[in-house]
């Protein structure tokens, strides 16, 4: 350990935990992590002129965005740097925040928001979704953090500790190739989770004279098992996407009040063909 204090570190940490408060679409993240940082840089600028000290303020006052959890590791290396370098090359700090901030974005994005915060909230809702009760939300709430508090306290402190060892050892490529392979075990979990979450069944049948009627559902799951489910969510995902995600409340209110209007349908009109069971 160097000279910032576990103390100080254990600040930074905390307050990471609000690095999406001052969020802005000129600098993105670029005023939380000044916020975040300015415990270590109060402690290594404390006896500096305030030339400085405004610079050191202003090396974080770029552009950064990244996944909130990967900050604390990036902090931590940035902060090891920091303490290692003179003033005449703390460039390398701005360098090594702009290196890192793409890949680990990448990383999270995959492997925590399109992964583990998905498996957390299937099984959160597979045990209130019978019964409406609250574990299910404090189960999901439990499994998110008892990952990521370890993940951004280690990040933060192994970073600080082993500061530019990591990436001089692995290259900054190797966090590519982790979100790459984060990426394809996304798509993977992604495609498990339609198939044992998503329930959406045809009732339609087809009579021809005398014999057993034709079931659609039976046919479909002949050809592709799950494939109304999938078909459903594909349209969900496409209409996520087109709206960037503003326009989430409405497909959920939409998907909600098609299935109320076909439930509807079939109670109050005897003889109405039912289409989804």
């Amino acid at each position: 350990m160097g000279k910032i204090s576990k103390k100080t570190l254990n600040r930074v940490l905390l307050r990471t935990q609000g690095c999406q408060f001052a969020h802005n679409y000129e600098r993105m993240q670029s005023l939380s992590l000044t916020y975040c940082v300015s415990p270590v840089l109060e402690e290594l600028y404390k006896d500096a002129p305030k030339e400085q000290r405004v610079k050191a303020m202003q090396r974080y006052l770029e552009y950064f965005n990244t996944h909130p959890i990967a900050i604390p590791f990036i902090l931590g290396i940035a902060t090891a740097v920091e303490e290692n370098t003179d003033e005449d090359h703390k460039d390398t700090v701005t360098a090594i925040k702009t290196s890192l901030m793409g890949p680990f974005a990448g990383i999270g994005d995959s492997l925590l928001n399109l992964t583990w915060f998905p498996i957390a909230g299937s099984i959160g809702a597979s045990l209130c979704v019978d019964n409406g009760s609250l574990i299910g939300p404090l189960v999901m709430f439990l499994l998110i953090n008892l990952l990521y508090w370890p993940l951004k306290y280690f990040g933060l402190h192994k970073g600080y500790e082993s500061g530019m060892a990591l990436v001089d050892k692995f290259g900054v490529e190797v966090f590519d190739r982790l979100g790459d392979a984060a990426n394809v075990l996304g798509v993977m979990v992604t495609g498990g989770l339609i198939a044992t979450t998503v329930k959406l069944k045809t009732a339609i049948e087809f009579s021809f004279g005398e014999g057993d009627p034709l079931v659609l559902q039976t046919q479909l799951d002949s050809v592709l098992p799950c494939l109304l489910p999938i078909i459903v969510t594909f349209i969900c995902y496409r209409l996520l996407k087109k709206g960037q995600g503003k326009n989430s409340a409405q497909i959920i209110l939409g998907i909600i009040a098609v299935c109320l209007a076909l439930f509807a349908l079939n109670y109050y009109i005897p003889g109405f063909p039912k289409i989804i069971s």
